[in-house]
């Protein structure tokens, strides 16, 4: 497979710099000669970033392949231009042992095809009584997170991060008061109210994130926060930073692009946590601008399409986000001048990758920001399907993924023009 990229913008320490780019196979080099004499397809208005990396995945394996794989997950994250991603541990078995992780690594091992970290659970079963077997599982796990869950007791949690800190590790948290909660399953917003749905208050995430930053500042490990939606948080994790708690956090592009009166009576725009009001959306996006928000994750976590077909009420929580991640954040963000393409980027390659300790050469990605199309679920290559982006217009359409010298994803575009499938 051959390609020249003429004037592409390449991400090369923090900025960008215009350089005709070859594309031989998995190997990237400038080019230096005459385009009208390459014998191989040329593209303009193509930006090479350094591959993605999401520290939030769900990819179902083991236990609810039916949901998602190691292979479809992965597969899925190429073409949104990942070379890494974090596995959550909400599995059958889940990793709360060296012994059941070790079913999920060997997994990986034979199917992913980029980077996959996985997460070891804080608790056993994630049932929030115990803590999990986290010595004998620290070397082979990112961090430890109960996601789809949050710790309850206090004296649990404090109990996680001093262990978390003896071993060099970080405790990744869904912060989420159960008591809190009463059977909501959307934002407890003006559209909850007006067609009669049960809200979720934005005080069951923020009261959590206040707890925990405080056992933080007590026993002084390495903390992050999942998914942050409420403007509470965001002001609660600034004052953190700002008294030098080591504190970080993520959001997704649901809560920076949408509002709880973008979503419908449809599964697809029902997540944990809700996509919540408009003030609460700035929030975040300031949060992003001034850099209490380190980072765009995307959760992205697949069910079946009867699990997402019960309406708001009865779906299972969650949606997909893997692929649209770029594109959406590059149209709502970085075309309206919100953030500049460098700092894209930079939360959703360099940032995540500081944070968590995953190298920053393991590959690239490569988009066509030209292209502008209509989100269309069926072209995923997840297994999942359900999206509150479905339909919405972007701009940005991923051309290739290389990790580790092999090609990870390459578009129809490209493969079209391939003489030797050897090169795939």
């Amino acid at each position: 497979m051959k390609a020249l990229f003429k004037n592409a913008n390449v991400y090369v320490n923090g900025e960008f710099k215009k350089q005709t780019m070859l594309l031989d196979g998995a190997s990237l080099s400038i080019f230096i000669g005459d385009v009208s004499r390459i014998d191989c397809p040329v593209f303009d208005n193509i930006a090479i970033f350094p591959g993605f990396c999401d520290v939030h995945v769900h990819f179902r394996e083991p236990g609810f392949s039916y949901k998602e794989t190691i292979a479809s997950g992965s597969a899925a994250a190429a073409h949104g231009g990942y070379t890494a991603v974090c596995t959550m541990p909400n599995l059958n078995p889940t990793p709360d042992s060296a012994e059941n992780l070790r079913i999920q690594t060997e997994i990986i091992d034979r199917d992913a095809k980029i980077a996959v970290f996985p997460y070891g659970t804080i608790t056993k079963g994630q049932l929030g009584e115990e803590l999990s077997d986290m010595e004998n599982m620290a070397d082979e796990v990112i961090g430890f997170s109960d996601d789809g869950k949050g710790v309850q007791t206090d004296e649990l949690m404090r109990r996680a991060m001093e262990k978390a800190r003896s071993l060099g590790k970080m405790i990744v948290a869904h912060c989420e008061d159960n008591s809190l909660l009463r059977g909501g399953y959307i934002h407890d917003g003006e559209y909850a109210r007006a067609h009669g749905h049960r809200g979720i208050c934005s005080e069951s995430e923020f009261a959590q994130i206040a707890r925990d930053l405080e056992l933080v500042k007590n026993v002084g490990c390495k903390y992050h926060v999942c998914h942050v939606s409420a403007k509470e948080s965001v002001e609660i994790i600034r004052k953190a930073k700002s008294e030098g708690i080591d504190v970080t956090c993520e959001t997704a592009p649901h809560y920076l692009t949408m509002t709880d009166l973008d979503i419908g009576e449809d599964g697809r725009f029902k997540m944990n946590p809700p996509i919540r009001s408009a003030a609460d959306r700035d929030a975040l996006i300031e949060g992003i601008k001034d850099g209490t928000v380190d980072m765009i994750a995307t959760d992205h976590a697949p069910h079946s399409t009867e699990e997402k077909s019960r309406g708001l009420e009865k779906s299972n929580m969650g949606v997909v986000g893997i692929e649209t991640a770029f594109p959406v954040m590059y149209t709502y963000l970085v075309k309206p001048g919100v953030l500049s393409l460098a700092e894209l980027v930079a939360l959703m390659s360099v940032k995540p990758r500081e944070r968590f300790g995953i190298t920053t050469d393991a590959g690239f990605t490569v988009f066509d920001l030209s292209e502008e199309y209509s989100i269309d679920p069926e072209e995923f290559l997840s297994m999942g399907r359900s999206t509150p982006f479905a339909g919405v217009r972007v701009f940005g359409k991923c051309l290739a993924t290389v990790y580790n010298g092999k090609i990870a994803y390459a578009s129809e575009k490209l493969t079209s023009n391939v003489n030797n499938s050897e090169d795939i």
